[in-house]
């Protein structure tokens, strides 16, 4: 089984996780990336706390699930955004205005659409939940 988005396959985990009503579900492998959007998460009360289980090679992540979570998962391709186009990508992966966010990779790190657009800065979508 190859690996390429490990991203997408923690979110489409913790999306199923939470559909079944599971409180806890794990992520192998994670990475950087994985727990950056996964602190971002759980700062908007989407999940619960997580924990690092392993740190070895790939490592292993459990996610406490709070039943905060309608959907979420990553965006694809993932499109360069200017400060101009935000509203744009909000029409086209968010339900609602002000209903959910998005996660964008900029040069200053990881983190909302909202933060970015207060900083004025571009980058790449990475995730969207809600």
């Amino acid at each position: 089984m190859a690996l390429n988005d490990t991203l997408a396959i923690a979110m489409s985990n913790i999306l199923n996780a939470e559909k079944v009503g599971k409180d806890s579900c794990i992520i192998h492998p994670s990475s950087k990336v994985i727990k950056t959007v996964l602190g971002i998460m759980q700062d908007h009360g989407y999940i619960g706390s997580y924990e690092v289980q392993s740190a070895g090679r790939g490592g292993v992540l459990k996610v406490n699930l709070i039943g905060g979570l309608n959907n979420c998962g990553v965006v694809k391709p993932r499109f360069s955004v200017t400060k101009a186009e935000y509203d744009k990508f909000e029409k086209r992966f968010l339900p609602a205005k002000d209903f959910g966010l998005i996660i964008i990779s900029t040069s200053k790190g990881i983190m909302t659409l909202k933060e970015a657009r207060e900083k004025g800065l571009g980058g790449k979508l990475l995730a969207f939940v809600y």
